[in-house]
């Protein structure tokens, strides 16, 4: 079989069988495409073997790919030729001694409690003012933190996946997962206001119903694009970064969470992480404040 045919049928198991994200599936798509670009449009998979492999790294690092790159791309080849080998596609699997390059262990960058605090009851009171987009803005900033989901997860939102009686979002995550997400009060009325005042004033903007939550300037559901820019408008000075997105109120509210006591696989759960060892990195984070706030503290630190 051609490697390009065998990198198509893999990316439709990928797709119908694994059922894995859009975003995941254009990653694998992208990264064996990059492989097949030095191989050859006719060459046969079962052809490519190790030294192939290791060539294709060796210029990704020559061309100044970053490690994480690097190590994202071993793992598509190594998942690749593991199905290629199941499906008797390949008769060995040329990726089982390709070494991965060690991604660098980076802390997520996370706001503090006061900050976050602050931002939030400043969101709050651009919101008192009516303006619906400053309504729309509040409720999201106090979903993302209060819930911890994805910015996918908040954009794909509908108005029937939130129970404000229970103070609970129905999202649907990676994989097409479903799951449960609790938040607190100060969402659940920043979320109740927009709908009362905000959301009504947004809708009117687009000609027929949309069953979105949060809307765009237009009318129409909202994208991600609109809540990276606010959250790195407002976060960003917080944070001290220069660059910084939705995720990072993920990481700001795992951190809290387990800074307050809550057991790591109910983070888990709330979070949506298939591995627990997904969400240990932010145990390091408290750790290293446990840290820093014992050697300002103790005496004897």
């Amino acid at each position: 079989m051609r490697y390009t045919d065998a990198v198509a049928a893999f990316v439709t198991h990928l797709e119908r069988v694994r059922r894995l994200s859009p975003a995941t599936v254009r990653a694998y798509r992208s990264d064996l495409a990059d492989l097949g670009a030095g191989l050859g449009d006719d060459m046969d998979v079962s052809a490519v073997d190790l030294e192939h492999l290791r060539d294709w790294l060796w210029r990704a690092t020559q061309r100044g790919d970053a490690r994480s790159t690097l190590a994202r791309r071993a793992a598509a080849a190594r998942s690749f030729f593991g199905w290629a080998r199941d499906e008797g596609v390949v008769p060995v699997d040329p990726s089982l001694r390709l070494v991965t390059p060690k991604k660098p262990k980076t802390l997520p960058a996370v706001a503090s409690r006061d900050g976050m605090r602050a931002l939030l009851d400043e969101q709050q009171a651009r919101a008192a003012e009516g303006d619906p987009v400053a309504l729309r803005d509040s409720a999201m900033l106090e979903l993302l933190y209060g819930s911890g989901m994805r910015v996918s997860e908040l954009c794909g939102l509908d108005v029937d996946d939130v129970d404000l009686d229970r103070a609970t979002a129905r999202v649907l995550g990676k994989g097409s997962k479903e799951r449960v997400v609790p938040f607190g009060l100060p969402a659940r009325d920043a979320v109740g206001a927009y709908l009362a005042r905000g959301r009504p004033a947004l809708s009117a903007r687009r000609d027929g119903h949309t069953p979105a939550l949060f809307l765009g300037a237009r009318g129409g559901r909202i994208g991600p694009r609109t809540v990276y820019a606010l959250v790195a408008r407002v976060l960003a000075p917080l944070i001290g970064a220069e660059t910084v997105g939705p995720h990072a109120l993920r990481h700001t509210a795992a951190t809290h969470l387990l800074d307050g006591g809550a057991d790591l696989r109910a983070v888990q759960e709330i979070l949506g992480h298939a591995s627990l060892g997904t969400t240990q990195i932010y145990t390091h984070v408290s750790a290293e404040r446990l840290s820093a706030t014992y050697r300002l503290a103790h005496p004897r630190a």
